[in-house]
């Protein structure tokens, strides 16, 4: 199977809430994001859930609360807010997948202008031009010469005013809505620092020619030595510039992902049309053009191969590892690369509708969601603020009160607001999202967001599918049995009519049975077309029926054997003891065929589930097969608990029980049958080829046809889940030692500015180590670090 379907979005009824995405420029940390998400939620019927590191917000709200009015109540908190473009142009990916400038540093959106970032570029630069004589000569005695504090007088003032001038703007904006933020933290310090400098120089005696300043990273307690803070006054904003720099940078890198997906869509076509070959924008390809793709092109959108062969190269779109061979009626994925002869393709679909472009969105999806960790950051981050500020006007008053020189207690007071940084809080989770989800769609796995992965980290219970999981879901039919007593053709063939009247009512289904039973009663007939079905009917669990030729035929389970012709009861045994599984087929309550139907493990079935074991998961086998077959593909796996002639509503039923009994459970599926459990279960994974009921009610949706692709995934989110934690450890643990340091004089407010943008690029750095994660290896039981274990031979040669 090379192209599978992926959910759309359902259009909203009357009365329905409502989904918008807002880009959202302006957000500095994580104060920011809990300042747009609490105005927005102040509106009735609106909740906003907004992502730091992709600068969106993803908000529900009824019909009647307009976009505009969304848009208002942001830019009213002193933020910038537009809607976020609609899929639109090759591809139709969204906007944030489409490779665009970078975007301002600390403004955590995509998409800002090119002469922003050239203005950014040229702010950093030229304050760093200015900041570094100034740190030289304030911090290395020597070098100090006659009036060398008015040089740094003249360097500075430049950067505390122009340099800094970004964080003055958005704490002054915040001023105006009454709001605080990491911003007025930074503009504060720089300003305090230049205000007690200024003094020290023009009143203060610092400003005698002549004057030394001793190299110390602790403020004194006395006033026995002249000191002016001018390194604090460059060095707070330059390393607060470059972090910023050097963080968006990363966060770039996170969010590679979606700008890879990008790049696979192709830009033009050779459309034939009328006869005639020309090459059109992808934009202007419609449904049912035939198109060519020559060797070593990409094929342009979804469609299926009209003429040719050839092997196409899926690696960089489900992450599947092998090329793919298709020919006539095969379907193909648009971004896949013909590796092999020219093809000519119908088009199936286009833009927005195209599987690149869901996948795209999938992913876009999963990234704007929040670990439960992650809310409960913002909600400190929300009170972060105001609560350092007033803590340095506590230790400003309590310095003073112990009579403590002013500089040092206004030292100690700047130290304390630079060396707050809710900014590492707002990193935390959505830079690992950006790179798990990334990595995720790269190895074929696709994630609905960070609560499915929290879910799926937490998962003890695996409940396994049979047709089409753990086996190929390529069946063809071994066998067709009659009672010996059947009416023969002209040709002596007691099979070829019952097998013709089976295929048709099967037209009517898409599970892998009935493709098997209609594919051979094709390849065994005369080559006229199969009548359609009338009054079809199908029982998810149990078969199909249909009006053939005004004779009712059902094509059903066996059921009870007792009441069969010896001959078809000895063909259900058979098959059920060769690992097949049979079907009945009755043309009105006469029973008139078994047809046996075989299907192949998947290859890697027993390396997956061996995987699983080994992760400390336990393995369930449920199916609607009879019992001596789902015991015979269990007993190749190694599966001992065995569910057996399991109707949809009894794999919901076993969900629920094990639930009951303290389980968290997952499902694997891909039919129409295992939607009930997929929904049921704590995590449902859809397996690549599944039906669109299936995967619509999973939480993880396999896109590659590989089972090792469950275990994966599984690692995947401990990884996560585990970066996550550390990098929120760091990011309270940072902050728990800093303040107190700063609090009580022992930090410097430069080495305080230098130590925050540390605290970022640290977080950022750690989320950036999953964009290499490597699936290569299952984990000993319940352990949850990501560190491999020692190799065994079956995993070697894996």
């Amino acid at each position: 199977m090379v192209s599978q379907p992926l959910p759309t979005v359902s259009p909203s009824l009357p009365g329905d809430p409502v989904s918008t995405v807002l880009v959202v420029s302006g957000m500095t940390c994580a104060a920011c994001v809990g300042q747009v998400e609490r105005k927005l939620g102040r509106l009735e019927g609106v909740s906003a859930t907004v992502n730091l590191a992709t600068g969106r917000a993803r908000v529900s709200h009824p019909a009647s609360v307009s976009v505009t009015d969304l848009v208002g109540v942001v830019e009213a908190a002193g933020y910038r807010a537009r809607p976020a473009e609609p899929p639109a142009g090759p591809g139709g990916l969204p906007d944030t997948a489409r490779p665009g400038p970078s975007p301002e540093p600390g403004d955590g959106q995509q998409g800002s202008g090119e002469a922003d970032e050239r203005h950014e570029r040229d702010r950093l630069l030229i304050t760093t031009l200015l900041a570094v004589p100034v740190l030289a000569l304030s911090m290395v005695p020597a070098w100090q010469f006659r009036n060398w504090q008015w040089l740094c007088f003249v360097l500075a003032a430049p950067v505390a005013v122009w340099g800094a001038w970004p964080f003055h703007q958005r704490a002054l904006r915040g001023l105006r809505h009454a709001t605080a933020t990491m911003d007025t933290l930074v503009s504060l310090g720089v300003a305090a620092s230049f205000v007690w400098s200024s003094y020290a120089l023009f009143l203060g005696g610092a400003g005698v020619p002549g004057m030394t300043m001793p190299l110390t990273l602790l403020p004194s307690a006395s006033g026995e030595a002249a000191h002016v803070y001018l390194e604090v006054v460059v060095g707070v904003p330059l390393f607060v510039l470059v972090g910023r720099r050097l963080e968006a940078r990363a966060r770039r890198g996170t969010g590679a992902a979606l700008r890879s997906l990008a790049e696979l869509a192709a830009k033009d076509v050779a459309v034939r049309r009328g006869g005639v070959e020309r090459r059109v924008p992808v934009a202007d390809l419609a449904v049912g053009d035939v198109f060519l793709v020559r060797p070593g092109e990409r094929v342009a959108t979804d469609g299926t191969v009209v003429e040719g062969g050839s092997a196409l190269d899926l690696s960089l779109v489900t992450g599947e590892s092998h090329p793919v061979e298709v020919g006539p009626g095969s379907p193909v994925i648009g971004g896949a690369v013909n590796s092999g002869g020219l093809l000519e393709v119908r088009a199936d679909a286009v833009g927005s509708d195209t599987q690149l472009a869901r996948i795209t969105r999938l992913v876009e999806d999963a990234q704007t969601g929040k670990a439960a960790v992650q809310r409960l950051a913002d909600s400190v981050a929300a009170v972060f603020v105001p609560a350092v500020m007033s803590v340095s006007v506590t230790v400003l008053g309590f310095w003073l009160g112990a009579g403590a020189d002013p500089q040092a207690a206004i030292t100690a007071a700047v130290a304390v607001l630079v060396a707050a940084c809710p900014c590492a809080l707002g990193l935390a989770t959505p830079t690992a999202l950006l790179a798990a989800t990334g990595r995720g769609a790269r190895l074929g796995i696709l994630v609905s967001g960070v609560q499915a992965l929290e879910r799926l980290r937490n998962i003890d219970t695996v409940v396994l599918d049979k047709t089409g999981t753990l086996t190929t879901g390529r069946m063809s039919v071994i066998a067709v049995t009659v009672p010996a007593d059947a009416e023969k053709d002209a040709d002596g063939d007691a099979s070829a009519e019952v097998l013709r009247l089976a295929a048709v009512v099967e037209q009517g289904s898409d599970h892998p049975l009935a493709r098997a039973i209609v594919t051979h009663a094709r390849g065994q007939g005369d080559g006229h077309p199969l009548p359609q079905p009338v009054r079809f009917a199908a029982v998810p669990g149990l078969g199909v029926s249909a009006l053939v030729d005004g004779e009712e035929v059902a094509v059903t389970r066996p059921g009870e054997l007792s009441g069969l012709p010896g001959d078809l009861r000895a063909a259900v045994r058979a098959a059920e003891t060769a690992g097949h599984t049979a079907v009945l087929v009755r043309v009105g309550d006469t029973p008139r065929a078994v047809i046996s139907v075989g299907d192949t493990l998947r290859s890697d079935a027993y390396r997956a589930v061996e995987h699983l074991r080994r992760l400390g998961l336990r393995t369930v086998l449920a199916s609607g097969d009879r019992e001596a077959t789902v015991r015979a593909i269990a007993g190749q796996l190694g599966i001992t608990e065995v569910h057996a002639g399991a109707l949809p509503e009894d794999k919901a039923a076993l969900v629920a029980t094990l639930q009951g009994h303290g389980s968290r459970v997952a499902v694997v599926g891909d039919g129409v049958n295992d939607a009930a459990a997929l929904a049921a279960a704590d995590l449902g994974i859809a397996m690549a080829g599944g039906t669109d009921a299936a995967i619509g009610a999973a939480d993880v949706t396999l896109v590659r046809e590989d089972m090792q692709a469950i275990p994966d995934a599984v690692r995947l989110a401990r990884h996560t889940l585990a970066t996550i934690r550390a990098n929120l450890v760091w990011a309270f643990g940072y902050n728990l030692v800093t303040l107190p340091l700063a609090a009580i004089g022992w930090l410097n407010p430069m080495v305080a500015a230098a130590a925050m943008s540390a605290s970022s690029l640290l977080v950022v750095g750690n989320s950036l180590r999953l964009r290499t994660w490597n699936a290569s290896r299952p984990h000993r039981p319940g352990h949850h670090s990501g560190r491999a274990r020692t190799t065994t031979p079956w995993e070697t040669t894996a």
